[in-house]
């Protein structure tokens, strides 16, 4: 039975050697020197901007709404009297500006402080006549055309509320409105202070015509 007593002597000295694993596993951090976590360190170049930019596409700045009244006039004959027709017209419309068109070339990093965009030029998304909202207030010798001249009645109202969002300033009103939202959005990104100016393409000049 020499072999029982050698691991009878031999069982003390495993538990404690298994305390003392337990232990360090325990209070071990206590001893140890705390890793210090490193900050990731954030790289920004054109292509950070760039995605950012891009991730806005068409983005709707600035809404017009109309109510006006409109007269539409059509000759049909010298023969009869022109047919006429008076529409109450409600109408929006929308600037926006399109910034996947922003490319590379249209960002410039100067030092460490500046970051300079160029912004492509603003745009009415689009505008509508709201038929919800409108009616024909009156009709005059329409000769049993009424449809066909409530449509094209319809029609230019609809132009006429596109002359009047450009006539009012809309194209002026989403460039400011796009600086706002766009600038403090860059500068925070960047953390550089942020100038927009107006995109400029140059165009290749056209050959003459033969003759």
């Amino acid at each position: 039975m020499p072999l029982l007593r050698f691991l009878f002597k031999l069982l003390p000295w495993i538990l404690i050697l298994l305390a003392g694993v337990f232990l360090w596993r325990i209070f071990g951090n206590f001893f140890t020197k705390p890793e210090e976590k490193k900050e990731p360190e954030v790289v920004v170049n054109f292509n950070t901007v760039l995605t950012s930019v891009e991730d806005l596409g068409k983005m709707e700045l600035v809404r017009y709404n109309f109510r006006d009244v409109v007269e539409y006039e059509k000759s049909v004959s010298r023969f009869v009297p022109n047919s006429k027709l008076v529409l109450i017209v409600s109408g929006e419309a929308v600037g926006c500006v399109d910034f996947a068109k922003i490319t590379q070339a249209d960002i410039r990093f100067q030092g460490d402080t500046l970051v300079q965009v160029a912004l492509p030029a603003p745009e009415i998304c689009y505008y509508k006549v709201d038929h919800s909202k409108s009616k024909v207030f009156s009709k005059e010798n329409t000769y049993f055309q009424d449809a066909e001249l409530v449509e094209e009645g319809y029609k230019y109202a609809e132009q006429n509320v596109k002359k009047a969002a450009l006539n009012s300033g809309i194209l002026r009103q989403t460039t400011e409105n796009a600086e706002r939202i766009l600038k403090p959005m860059l500068e925070e990104i960047t953390g550089r202070r942020v100038v927009l100016v107006p995109q400029r393409r140059i165009q290749n000049p056209q050959p003459p015509r033969k003759r």
